[in-house]
């Protein structure tokens, strides 16, 4: 039986603004707090609920076992869950899937999504506030040598030694390598400071109309129309990147998918574009105290450790290629102790936590209530994984995820 019938033409939608029929099921490692659930059956009062909590389950790791028996799914309609998923024969009244990730590359193999008609939507737009300021955060800190001062801090010495070299980050540029969900609240952010934006996508985005974003968004955040980038890039070859990386970047942000085709997508030849785009900048080196000259560009990868090389982003920073880098994300990761990385200059590295926020769960449940008055409304429900498109992602192997 399919209880969910989208629309693009409104005497052709199927309203059911009470749920009535549906069933949604909670399989998460949090539990909803009991005033959502009651503002949910205010909404949709004909909406049958259910909550199971879940063990926390890395994707890749398996789903271990179901904290909801399997026999129940046979009138399941609507399930919030990350890597606990039924057979299709188990659950054949099932017809939206919401994931509590922003991703979906876990449940691409799996034969719900492959073998059914099920309509499966992520959590993407849960991330761009923090990670954003993640990615301004260490950009300024840099700029401002924090790493620096809380050093002297620790060991209760004042200097005012490195004042001079600190750079604001007033009429800067900012390069935004996939400009997706946390691209578009970084360009906010930056604009807001007086930066200029360049965004490079995978497609052209030559009209206002072709620059629009509908994914979801928290309320007044994001770059839903597409209207800081100063300069708009776009391309799949390895030219079209170069032509952005020359386009004078004082930060290159690395937001873009990894795909078979975007792993090291930066590597030495990119490095040395940056490097020979623009004229260096002295600046005062943290263990020597001596000016020295670098490249302009600050690189901060949040998007997966594969899609820059290790090896030549710590051969550009010890050559001078770049100024410095911030990284939530590593090849490999877990980054061992003893690293190499963990000695290089200029870098700052953190555990893959730019991601986190005790806002999280909240924004998780604002998109599921978003779609459940979709469903209500027979309209196209929010952030949907087109099953064709990621078919046409996994093989085109492109060089930007947007």
């Amino acid at each position: 039986m399919t209880l969910i019938k989208f629309s693009s033409l409104d005497n052709e939608r199927k309203t059911n603004p009470t749920l009535k029929g549906h069933k949604l099921v909670f399989i998460t490692p949090w539990e909803p707090t009991p005033d959502y659930i009651d503002s949910l059956q205010k909404q949709f009062p004909d909406l049958v609920i259910e909550c199971h909590k879940s063990e926390w389950r890395a994707p890749g790791t398996g789903a271990g076992e179901s904290p909801f028996p399997i026999e129940q799914w046979k009138d399941v309609t609507i399930a919030l869950t990350f890597t606990y998923l039924p057979q299709p024969k188990d659950a054949p009244k099932l017809q939206y899937v919401q994931l509590i990730s922003a991703g979906a590359n876990h449940i691409l193999d799996h034969p719900l999504f492959k073998e059914t008609e099920v309509e499966f939507c992520t959590a993407n737009g849960v991330h761009g506030p923090q990670i954003s300021e993640w990615l301004l955060l260490t950009y300024l800190a840099f700029n401002h040598h924090l790493p620096h001062y809380l050093a002297l801090q620790q060991q209760a010495h004042w200097s005012r030694a490195k004042s001079d070299s600190i750079q604001d980050a007033t009429a800067k540029t900012i390069g935004i390598l996939g400009y997706g969900a946390i691209g578009r609240q970084t360009a906010r952010l930056a604009v807001a400071m007086g930066m200029r934006v360049h965004a490079f996508t995978l497609h052209p985005r030559p009209t206002p109309e072709s620059r629009k974003d509908r994914s979801w968004a928290p309320s007044g955040m994001g770059d839903p129309d597409g209207v800081f980038p100063s300069k708009w890039f776009s391309g799949s070859t390895k030219e079209d990147l170069h032509t952005f990386l020359r386009s004078g970047l004082d930060l290159l942000v690395v937001s873009t998918p990894l795909t078979p085709g975007t792993k090291h997508l930066l590597g030495k030849e990119e490095f040395e574009v940056l490097y020979k785009a623009s004229p260096t900048v002295k600046v005062v080196d943290e263990e020597t105290g001596k000016l020295e000259e670098r490249g302009r560009t600050f690189v901060s990868n949040i998007a997966r450790g594969p899609v820059v090389d290790t090896d030549e982003l710590i051969e550009a920073l010890e050559k001078g290629w770049i100024r410095g880098a911030a990284l939530d994300v590593t090849d490999p990761e877990p980054l061992p102790d003893g690293h190499r990385l963990w000695s290089t200059r200029n870098v700052i590295v953190t555990p893959h936590v730019s991601g986190a926020s005790t806002r999280y769960n909240e924004r998780v449940l604002a998109i599921l209530e978003e779609n459940l008055g979709r469903v209500g409304r027979g309209e196209r429900l929010v952030n949907g994984v087109s099953k064709e498109k990621t078919r046409k992602i996994l093989v085109a192997s492109p060089s930007s995820g947007t």
